[in-house]
């Protein structure tokens, strides 16, 4: 496979985990590891890293022992402290914005933040997972929706019509121009007219490259 990618998986259930395992390995990629709670998923990648065996990316469960509140999410920012390149895709039951927030404060490439229930939506899930892999974003629309309602009342997106937020929600979602373009019904250049836009309003220039699509709409968490 073109896109094939090698993943090491961090999740106390022996079930969600062993299924994590055969959804991803059933089309084509790697699952190098599987570990069940934070301190397992550090020393893994460690060792791995130590062999120049680095994977392309983490798939963690944002809760796990000993405590079941924020270890899988830690471990998540401390790698990617240590390894910039390591895509980090973390699954969670509900919306917790500080864990969104802390996970996604750092740098915005490879990073992915998806309720559990996507994993039933099979094929967008392994595409979320492709996608940080490769260095891009992946965030669950329930957590782009409140992230970005809570915004609202920050003066940072105060400039931004009803439709750019609209965009911007899509945006964040990892969806390309031509993917939003048919979500809303529009062309492609309407589409393009709203991201220039977007850019502009939020102070974010040309010199930013595509770097610009994350962060837009990251640009609120640090106001």
């Amino acid at each position: 496979m073109e896109d094939r990618v090698r993943v090491v998986i961090a999740e106390d259930s022996v079930l969600l985990r062993e299924g994590l395992t055969r959804l991803l390995t059933d089309r084509g990629h790697d699952v190098v590891a599987g570990v069940g709670d934070g301190d397992a998923l550090i020393k893994t990648i460690t060792d791995l890293a130590a062999e120049g065996a680095l994977p392309d990316v983490v798939v963690a469960d944002v809760r796990m022992p000993p405590t079941h509140t924020d270890e899988g999410v830690k471990a998540a920012v401390q790698l990617r402290k240590h390894h910039p390149g390591l895509g980090v895709l973390v699954l969670s039951q509900y919306v917790e914005e500080r864990y969104a927030t802390e996970l996604l404060a750092g740098s915005s490439r490879g990073v992915g933040y998806l309720l559990k229930d996507r994993v039933a939506e099979v094929r967008e899930f392994v595409d979320a997972v492709v996608r940080v892999a490769q260095g891009g974003t992946a965030l669950d629309p329930e957590v782009v929706a409140q992230l970005l309602g809570r915004s609202r009342k920050q003066d940072v997106l105060a400039g931004l019509t009803p439709r750019e937020r609209e965009v911007l929600g899509l945006m964040a979602e990892g969806r390309t121009n031509s993917a939003i373009a048919r979500q809303l019904v529009v062309s492609d250049g309407a589409v393009e007219k709203h991201v220039s836009n977007i850019f502009l309003k939020l102070g974010l220039s040309p010199s930013d490259g595509d770097h610009r699509r994350v962060l837009a709409v990251l640009t609120y968490l640090n106001s």
